[in-house]
């Protein structure tokens, strides 16, 4: 999971893999569950859900919903959007049912039961805050049920029974025959009705897992099909407006992959992609939490549809690429926890560090490493990443963390698997790389431990770090339990020493809303509900040019008020400003009102960061271009 706000920095202003572990009852069991969904007969914006279990031999049996799923680490609680759940028998009486918490539903005289119907509402449209900083499900793993649009997150419409967690599930979907219909799932046929206005899809899944591993999006879709070496891509597109189109984004999806393949190298992958795309349009009823949530197959992503198609494609490779690698790590390299996946009560890995951190690595990696990226901007980054780590609670031990981050303060601190997890994930980098004279690297031992475990083979938590430590050097398993097991924060100059590199003052192009990397230039006041810039802004060439002050309070943004409440959609909208353009803000200072009218030019920040050491030794400089360009 990738959240783009957060890694905007504006969480600091507003302020995830696996399967049911079998047992001897469910393998007894192989009959197919039949799952209907008919978004041709939505009710009050809630579509009708039919579940057919087949027969039971027991006199009770409980359904579930997820409270949790894989790669969110927070809590969604689905069964909460479930209405007027009822169990039927064979002659179309209702059984009774004892609703047991928000997600779990107790049937009694199952034997006699013949099937589950309900309701399902969808998540975007009362969102809050998107999972940011708040209880709502974070939008790319949410639902969403409109006229021309549904985002279907199955683990949103389909539960589980606890005695049959193994069983196969056909899933039915009915829907209007003038629909576009993805799926990440396996498409058994499709139908059509004999008037010809609705056509069903029957879709197969081996297991439950499957059914929370492959969304699918139904509507007015825009859809791009295409190969990038030997995997097809399907980029399913749904832009309320029109405004983006996944033609204009094919060309920045293709060489974004292309790349990927290339830094990834002989990684096993998947032979089909398919990346969902909705873009929001910031309005009371839509998602409101821009990022992206991983699946074995495919992602889900949510961002805004005012952002410009330059800034549009800039998240995909920022966000997206984050996503497909998460096709090494937790899908194919896994703790027990995550295979063994309890909806319900999970446990949590310690590894936390390696599941987004190293994932994070790679995404801002391969693109300094492929040449997409100048060094200096992936200096920027990682010197960004650096100062927000220490802004949280950088002595903190990541294993502890990770292994309870639902519970505070961990959860708080889970931001930090993005920043000081990547980071973890370079300092390893360079190790292996000094310690192999650049023959081996963070990317090489993932594919060591791929061979090792895979997919289907779980490792043991408590044995990962010394697993890694034998099939590497001491110095990596010393820095690994310092650092990760350990509560010691890192002197990161030790490492860019290695390589060349120091602190230094340096000039990079930025945006509206950051003073270079990651900073953003924005502050809060929770109490009073204010939104200000912060002393950060004055390293905005734009914003300095404009006279603002530190504590100037932003009070409307080209006409729209700027609150708490929206400060996702103003801001983020920003985001897409462009060189150029026409802005007005009002502001207050020592509570008078200011007004601003400009046309953007380009923004520039000047600071502190990671520049290369112009005394750097040819061994540095040797090791350097190793860990930079293989």
């Amino acid at each position: 999971m990738k959240n783009y706000l957060a890694i905007l920095g504006l969480s600091i202003v507003l302020v995830a893999c696996g399967s049911a572990k079998p047992t001897v009852d469910d393998l007894a069991v192989s009959n197919p569950i039949m799952t209907a969904l008919d978004l041709t007969a939505v009710n009050n914006d809630r579509v009708p859900v039919t579940i057919n279990p087949g027969r039971f031999t027991t006199e009770t049996v409980t359904y579930r919903l997820p409270r949790v799923v894989q790669g969110t680490y927070s809590v969604s609680d689905f069964g909460k959007y479930v209405d007027d759940f009822k169990a039927l028998d064979y002659d179309g009486n209702e059984l009774t049912v004892t609703k047991v918490d928000d997600n779990t539903w107790t049937i009694t005289e199952a034997t006699k039961l013949d099937k589950i119907e309900y309701y399902v509402n969808d998540t975007f449209d009362i969102e809050t805050t998107g999972g940011i900083g708040g209880e709502d499900i974070f939008s790319p793993g949410g639902t969403n049920i409109e006229d021309d649009n549904y985002v279907l997150n199955l683990h949103g419409f389909v539960g589980y029974f606890d005695s049959l967690k193994n069983n196969q599930y056909a899933v039915d979907v009915t829907a209007p025959a003038s629909f576009e219909r993805t799926s990440a799932l396996e498409n058994k046929g499709t139908t059509t009705s004999a008037d010809g206005t609705t056509m069903t899809s029957s879709y197969f899944a081996d297991r439950y897992f499957d059914i929370t591993d492959n969304p699918m999006m139904y509507g007015n879709l825009d859809v791009e099909e295409f190969m990038v070496g030997d995997i097809k891509i399907v980029l399913s597109l749904y832009s309320p407006t029109g405004k983006h189109t996944a033609a204009s984004l094919k060309e920045t999806v293709y060489k974004m992959m292309e790349a990927q393949k290339r830094y990834l190298g002989d990684v096993n992958t998947t032979p089909r992609y398919d990346i969902y795309l909705y873009l929001s349009r910031g309005g009371e009823n839509d998602p409101k939490g821009f990022g992206a949530l991983e699946h074995h197959t495919s992602t889900v992503a949510v961002f805004s549809e005012s952002e410009s198609l330059e800034s549009l494609k800039s998240s995909i490779i920022d966000v997206v690429s984050h996503e497909f690698f998460h096709i090494v790590t937790p899908l194919s390299v896994h703790s027990e926890d995550v295979h063994y996946f309890d909806y319900n009560q999970p446990t949590f890995s310690k590894h936390l560090w390696m599941y987004e951190g190293v994932t994070e690595y790679f995404a801002q990696h391969f693109q300094v490493y492929e040449g997409l990226v100048e060094n200096q901007i992936f200096y920027n980054t990682i010197n960004s990443k650096i100062q927000t780590s220490k802004r949280l609670d950088d002595a903190m031990s990541f294993t502890i963390m990770s292994e309870n981050i639902l519970k505070e303060p961990y959860a708080s601190n889970y931001y930090n698997v993005y920043m000081k997890g990547a980071l973890i994930g370079m300092c390893v980098d360079i190790l292996m790389r000094k310690e192999s004279d650049g023959n081996r690297s963070m990317l090489s031992l993932m594919k060591e431990l791929s061979a090792k475990y895979g997919k289907e083979k779980p490792f043991e938590d408590d044995k990962l770090i010394a697993d890694i430590t034998a099939m590497t050097y001491p110095s990596v398993g010393e820095f690994l339990k310092t650092h990760v097991e350990g509560d010691v924060p890192i002197n990161y100059d030790e490492f860019f020493s290695m390589v060349g590199l120091k602190m230094g003052e340096t000039k990079v192009e930025t945006n509206y809303i950051f003073a270079g990397g990651q900073n953003v230039i924005f502050d809060a006041d929770q109490a009073k509900g204010t939104i200000f810039f912060a002393p950060m802004a004055l390293q905005n060439s734009f914003w300095k040019s404009q006279n603002i002050q530190a504590g100037d309070v932003i009070k409307k943004v080209n006409g729209m008020d700027l609150t708490m409440a929206n400060a996702q959609q103003v801001i983020g909208g920003m985001f897409g400003w462009q060189e150029g353009q026409d802005i007005t803000m009002e502001i207050e200072r020592e509570g008078q009102p200011v007004s601003i009218e400009a046309t953007l030019t380009k923004a520039y920040a000047t600071g502190e960061s990671i520049v290369e050491d112009e005394n750097a030794t040819d061994a540095q400089k040797a090791l350097r271009a190793a860990w930079l360009k293989g």
